[in-house]
């Protein structure tokens, strides 16, 4: 049996204070009208990592997307209705993302929220919850929340994003203490940005320590995806 290969990427960013994802409405059939990650085949002549790269910028016009994560493959038979095709996906996490603009076979593309989606084209559906699942898991036991913010960010800026990514509310004092009494999971910059209220807020840079010591949830409290 022979198939074809695509790559499909979850690309998520922080927008208003809501988790978004990219899409692309599709220009051409199959789903045309329809949201989707952006994607496509990949060429004989390249590998994985270079297909996603070029997808994203044929549809979307983005470049410099950092790094792109495995996230899984997606071989369900049916699940294009071209034929065998296997999709190969990846996650990547972006801070301040741009506008993107459609191209390729891309009626459209923007940055939605993730309440409220409706249905995307292919499987995408389970690729984007996959892809949340592993970004909500990992904020559990990595630094991986630093990755949203600029270089150079507020604690308040930084519990936003847990915030946004888990859809909770966290304690501002419980998670300032936490954050910045685990040592080398921030470091402090020596300078300050007017903060709340106008209050002056000092900046930080991401550290080097692994995980928050103590945890900010228990194990196995991991709020459900809605």
């Amino acid at each position: 049996m022979t198939f074809a290969v695509t790559v499909d990427l979850v690309m998520l960013t922080i927008r208003d204070g809501a988790l978004s994802v990219l899409l692309i409405r599709r220009a051409i059939p199959p789903f045309q009208g329809g949201h989707a990650l952006p994607g496509g085949f990949v060429l004989p002549d390249e590998d994985l990592g270079e297909a996603a790269e070029r997808e994203l910028v044929e549809e979307t016009g983005l470049r410099g997307a950092g790094h792109l994560e495995q996230l899984g493959s997606y071989g369900a038979p049916g699940r294009d209705p071209r034929g065998r095709v296997v999709t190969v996906a990846y996650l990547a996490l972006l801070p301040d993302a741009p506008a993107p603009r459609a191209g390729s076979d891309a009626a459209a593309a923007d940055w939605v929220p993730l309440e409220g989606l409706a249905d995307l084209a292919f499987d995408h559906d389970r690729i984007l919850a996959d892809g949340v699942e592993r970004a909500r898991a990992k904020l559990e036991y990595t630094p991986l929340a630093a990755a949203f913010c600029p270089p150079e960010f507020t604690i308040a800026e930084l519990r936003q994003v847990y915030e946004a990514v888990w859809a909770t509310r966290l304690d501002p004092r419980n998670f300032h203490r936490k954050v910045t009494s685990t040592e080398g999971f921030v470091e402090a910059t020596g300078r300050s940005t007017a903060g709340e209220r106008g209050r002056p807020a000092q900046l930080f840079t991401r550290g080097t320590a692994p995980v928050l010591h103590p945890p900010l949830l228990r194990k196995g409290q991991l709020p459900a995806l809605s």
